[in-house]
């Protein structure tokens, strides 16, 4: 089943995403090539794609799961949370209905 993991950032967070960003892009990119990865990215802070300074406010991905407990526990696992950039992770089922 598709789970959506949204995540939200600590307030000025950019430094430590920037430096996690390569381990945290390695555990997308190992589920991508799998198959299990619908979307994921960051949610700027302003409507720009390049938020500049002002960073990101948090990430969310959509991805394949066998149970909730495997999405929480793969969401848990990230280095985001390690590095400080996350305080908070709320993980649901998700149906994709559209596009079909």
């Amino acid at each position: 089943m598709w789970f959506v993991i949204f995540a939200e950032d600590h307030e000025n967070s950019l430094d430590a995403r920037k430096q996690a960003r390569p381990d945290h892009l390695a555990r997308l990119n190992a589920l991508q090539q799998d198959g299990r990865l619908l979307v994921a990215g960051p949610c700027p802070a302003i409507a720009e794609k390049d938020p500049g300074l002002l960073g990101f406010t948090g990430s969310v991905v959509i991805a394949e799961f066998e149970s909730l407990q495997q999405a929480q526990q793969w969401a848990d696992e990230d280095p985001y949370w390690a590095a400080g950039v996350y305080k908070k992770a709320t993980v649901k089922p998700f149906n994709a209905v559209l596009p079909n």
